[in-house]
């Protein structure tokens, strides 16, 4: 088969040539964006999954969808490091320009508000770390001002969302890996999004995050169970894996025997990125259309060496010594969720010893909390490769 037409394309947060499984998600958005267009009240949107099951690519569409539908967007990514201030600035500026209102005095007035948000810093802050934002607008004194990030939050998106509302648009911010926003920026997001609800303003919060991003938001905010629409993106069941997989082949005048796409589904189990770089490698040593079991068979190891560097390798390397062992016992441990217990069973150790490790883990989500003293990889698969690796030691 010709490498050059190979339509599968592996790639954190790479849209695939067919975004298959995700039409409930695309309908829903599409109804809350028409319904919030016409005054109706909409609960911002939380999606939440492993890694590999395409949750970026899906905001990256819903995003799309907010955009063909005329309303301002903007886009960030939360960093554990990061305060939310100066990407929600930036995010929101975008979304202002996008918006294009009418009124330029109502326009200059709200990037006066959020210049003003975005350049406020801690005190005692040197003149040299001080970010001057991009906007070309005079800053708003004492608006979105104070230094209290809930506060000034719920200011700013107010006058953001009113502008919006004056325009009879929208405005929809996008939120990636949410789950590492900090306790005061998640309280304030919380804050914001439920004054807007309550005044019924044209503004859409979509997050997405970790499995256990729900917990995040509730340990910030009770209501905020009540506040969000939780969407859990999974793997892709059989009918939808096939498509994900025939019809990019098709575009390219081939085609899969149904043993192959069989077999495809269990080396992939469903999970969109392992099908993208299961599809490429099957590609690409298929000799001829249509694509057989024996091809599938044939690319297997090639494909789970790629994803042995590049998906699992990569994150296991950016653990610590303490924490690849910690890693090491979560799967020997053996099922999807394990209680700390077991881990620390299977390795010999008292459970207090290993807290710093599995803290550390936390934070750099390769792991998460699936409940009260029960743990969980973050990424799938990660507990067969990881035994993989202990069986050829």
């Amino acid at each position: 088969m010709d490498p050059i037409r190979n339509p599968y394309a592996p790639g954190a947060g790479r849209r695939p040539p067919e975004l298959a499984g995700r039409s409930a998600e695309l309908t829903a958005f599409d109804i809350v964006l028409e319904r919030v267009a016409r005054g109706r009240s909409e609960r911002s949107i939380v999606l939440t999954g492993l890694r590999g099951v395409g949750k970026t690519v899906l905001l990256n569409a819903l995003r799309s969808a907010a955009v063909r539908a005329d309303w301002g967007t903007g886009k960030l990514e939360a960093r554990p490091d990061q305060s939310l201030r100066r990407p929600l600035s930036a995010a929101l500026h975008l979304a202002v320009r996008e918006l294009g209102s009418a009124d330029p005095d109502s326009t200059a007035y709200v990037l006066g508000v959020l210049r003003s948000f975005a350049q406020k810093t801690p005190a005692g802050t040197k003149l040299r770390d001080r970010w001057q934002p991009g906007i070309d607008a005079v800053a708003i004194a004492g608006r979105a001002d104070s230094g209290d990030i809930e506060v000034d939050l719920v200011e700013l998106l107010s006058d953001v969302a009113g502008l919006a509302a004056d325009a009879g648009r929208g405005i929809a911010i996008f939120i990636d890996e949410m789950q590492d926003l900090g306790p005061d920026d998640v309280s304030a997001l919380c804050a914001a999004c439920h004054e807007l609800s309550q005044n019924g303003l044209p503004l859409v919060v979509v997050g997405a995050g970790l499995p256990h991003l729900p917990a995040v938001l509730s340990a910030s905010k009770s209501y905020s169970e009540r506040l969000f629409r939780y969407a859990r993106i999974d793997r892709l069941d059989r009918e939808a894996a096939d498509q994900a997989l025939r019809a990019p082949a098709q575009e390219e005048d081939a085609d899969f025997t149904d043993d192959a796409l069989a077999l495809m589904y269990d080396v992939t189990a469903g999970y969109p990125y392992f099908i993208q770089a299961y599809g490429k490698a099957v590609w690409d040593v298929a000799p001829r259309t249509p694509i057989a079991i024996s091809d599938v068979q044939v690319a297997s190891p090639e494909a789970e060496a790629e994803l042995a560097v590049g998906f699992f390798g990569s994150r296991y390397e950016r653990a610590t010594p303490a924490e690849r062992e910690y890693l090491r016992g979560i799967a020997l441990a053996g099922s999807e969720s394990v209680s700390t217990a077991a881990v620390a069973e299977v390795l010999g150790r008292k459970p207090q010893s290993l807290s710093p490790a599995r803290d550390s883990l936390l934070k750099k989500g390769l792991i998460y909390s699936s409940e009260r003293g029960q743990i969980a990889f973050t990424v799938p698969h990660f507990g067969r490769y990881l035994r993989s690796q202990v069986s050829e030691a």
